[in-house]
């Protein structure tokens, strides 16, 4: 048998396919979905195996979808093909290990061991230390990185010629819109990549988060993808670091958000004045003064801390909103319970980390779908709401743990 030219085991190919597999997600531009790729899994794999050993593995097209965003706009994302994904997870096996090692312990997106509540609690130690902070938000960062300060520090980063080859191909792989229409691209990666996060996390470590340690060592910071926080001691300080990020940023092809980025102070019980913004939201959390209970001996005080946004809040009420809980009259209130517990296990563990009081308002609009589902289930309760009240609060003392919102002491009014 001939020699290839790249060492890629067939392990690590089957490896890849386990994990795209448990991520799950849809078809690309050949519309192939998991399990179409699993009907023949053994050739289909064999084929990626054999094609990136022997050099010979081309990307296809990229396939572009808008998806809305929280706040409003669209942004596109890129999905690959089912095959393709588990190609940018081979070489994601393969080159990882060699960035995450000199990745900084403040950058915290899309990195194993990491994650957002890790960022929310660091964030809030932070903001108790410092009066100001300069809230940042890269425009469009996964669209408009520069190839060559990425491939410059992919090549520091590997010798592994086979890795190089192909993050330039997907780097240069072509976005195809629903009409057909090929879109080439110069910069930038797919948002959506299998190997694109670790591509971006690799090219913010030299534009913002080594060169920040280097040249403003005192300076705290946080980083979660293309959202950034620096803790500054005086409002000067914080725009000083506006003018120079906005430099840095410009040289290395970015553009700072002219909406998102701004400068916040921190205010709470001891800090007065008024200083434009004082407050701020990042990862689904919003930073301001609060009304908080001293655990030592209950007495409240002013602190500047975290709770639930209002944003997050209207995604999930819009999301019970989908699921049309109140029309589900086929299903008993245990499947029902049944279908609503994993996305309400979801926010209560990430949403009700901190300040978890201001979840009863996604917990009270999914009681108040559950009256409606009652009144539209029961002949008996339709004209008469007070019943239906009644009706659920009863169910839910006779079955406290039924709903994950119950269950955890976050039952909440019925009215």
């Amino acid at each position: 048998m001939e020699a290839k030219p790249f060492t890629i085991s067939k392990w690590d190919v089957l490896r890849a396919y386990q994990l795209v597999k448990a991520n799950q997600g849809s078809a690309g531009v050949d519309g192939e979905s998991l399990s179409d790729f699993d009907l023949n899994l053994k050739r289909n794999l064999y084929k990626i195996w054999n094609r990136m050993s022997s050099g010979a593995y081309f990307p296809p097209p990229v396939m572009a979808v808008a998806i809305p965003k929280k706040a409003g706009g669209e942004r596109i994302l890129g999905i690959p093909t089912v095959s393709d994904r588990i190609a940018q997870m081979v070489v994601k096996l393969a080159f990882e290990t060699s960035v995450e090692r000199i990745f900084l312990a403040d950058s915290y997106g899309y990195r194993p061991g990491k994650s957002a509540l890790d960022a929310v609690g660091v964030t809030r130690k932070r903001c108790w230390q410092f009066d100001w902070v300069l809230e940042f938000d890269i425009k469009g960062l996964f669209d408009n990185i520069r190839h060559d300060l990425l491939m410059k520090a992919v090549d520091k980063h590997t010798d592994l010629p086979w890795v190089k080859l192909y993050i330039e191909r997907w780097l240069a792989a072509p976005l195809q819109r629903e009409d057909g229409a090929l879109i080439a691209r110069t910069q930038g990666t797919p948002q959506g990549g299998v190997i694109s996060p670790v591509l971006a996390n690799l090219f913010l470590h030299y534009v913002f988060d080594k060169w920040l340690a280097k040249h403003y060592p005192n300076l705290k910071w946080c980083r979660y993808a293309d959202d950034g926080l620096v803790h500054c001691r005086s409002r000067e300080e914080a725009e000083h670091m506006l003018s120079v990020l906005r430099s840095r940023f410009a040289e290395c092809g970015l553009e700072l958000h002219p909406v998102k980025t701004k400068i916040v102070y921190c205010k709470d019980g001891s800090r007065k004045g008024n200083h434009g913004h004082t407050q701020f939201d990042f990862l689904g959390y919003t930073f301001r003064r609060r009304v908080v209970k001293n655990r030592k001996d209950n007495s409240l005080f002013l602190s500047f801390t975290p709770a639930v946004s209002k944003v997050a809040l209207s995604g999930m009420k819009r999301r019970i909103r989908e699921l049309r809980v109140r029309s589900r009259t086929e299903l008993s209130i245990a499947q029902l319970a049944k279908q609503l517990n994993p996305i309400l296990n979801g926010w209560l563990a990430y949403y009700g980390a901190f300040y978890r009081s201001a979840l009863y308002a996604i917990c009270w609009h999914v009681n108040k779908a559950l009256v409606r589902w009652a009144r539209r289930k029961f002949k008996s309760l339709r004209q008469h709401k007070t019943r239906a009240v009644k009706f659920m609060e009863r169910i839910s003392e006779q079955c406290p743990r039924l709903f994950a919102h119950w269950r955890q002491s976050m039952r909440g009014s019925f009215a």
